[in-house]
């Protein structure tokens, strides 16, 4: 059974950081495909970043040069560093993981505001 809990969201000032971990079951995430995305109010899911099991890392436009993903194999765990961040990064973000389906976990709530 997949499982994929976030963790790390917060308030945060803009120009802030944070640092979002999804701490994975049921799957290795190092032979996978790992992501985030983010669900801002009123708007759809929108890519934020990947890594693949190579380790290459892609990321949407909005966050190239300030948040960078990484993965902790013994740990199982994927990592979100933010920084830099704008009133326009708030949103839940959601790790997941695509195999047969989308599995996503509960998501975490940032929040950039001063």
């Amino acid at each position: 059974q997949v499982q994929l809990a976030e963790s790390g969201g917060g308030l945060v000032q803009p120009g802030g950081s944070l640092r979002l971990s999804c701490a994975a079951s049921g799957i290795t995430i190092s032979s996978n495909t790992m992501g985030w995305y983010r669900q801002a109010p009123g708007k759809q899911r929108e890519l934020v970043a990947r890594i693949a099991s190579t380790g290459y890392p892609n990321y949407a436009d909005s966050v190239k040069g300030r948040f960078t993903i990484s993965r902790d194999n013994a740990k199982n765990t994927v990592y979100l560093q933010m920084n830099s961040l704008k009133p326009e990064d708030t949103a839940v973000y959601y790790c997941n993981y695509r195999f047969d389906r989308d599995y996503w976990g509960q998501g975490t709530q940032v929040t950039v505001s001063s």
